[in-house]
């Protein structure tokens, strides 16, 4: 499970990487401020996870049935939160309206936030 971990956190840092030049450079030309901005904090989103699941990845008490559950959350979402922020953000570029799945933005948050709340409830739960 820790090498999949890895191997995912890895991608994910490495997409952030490449979306937020593609932000910065090419889309900074063709977005409003906001619209920029939006499409940032979902870069910034995905590589803190990307962060996170390096970190989960690392040698600890945590279970590995707790380390899936974790991992199958980051994973739906950062594709809801991060996702959804993209496809929004860059609507007036594709021509395509993305408002109907705007309801997945916060769901995605929830999804990382009991994520980092399993994480901290396990840690706590380990007795040494």
């Amino acid at each position: 499970m820790n090498k999949k971990i890895t191997a995912t956190a890895a991608f994910l840092g490495m997409a952030a990487i490449i979306l937020g030049a593609f932000g910065a450079h090419a889309l900074k030309k063709v977005l409003t401020p906001e619209q920029l901005i939006s499409f940032e904090t979902g870069v910034r989103y995905q590589m803190y996870q990307a962060f996170f699941l390096f970190f989960l990845a690392t040698p600890n008490d945590i279970l590995e049935k707790t380390k899936k559950t974790i991992y199958n959350l980051i994973i739906i979402g950062v594709l809801f939160f991060s996702g959804s922020i993209y496809l929004l953000s860059t609507m007036g570029i594709t021509g395509i309206d993305f408002k109907s799945i705007g309801f997945i933005t916060p769901i995605g948050g929830l999804l990382l936030i009991l994520a980092w709340g399993i994480l901290g409830f396990s840690i706590l739960k380990v007795k040494r």
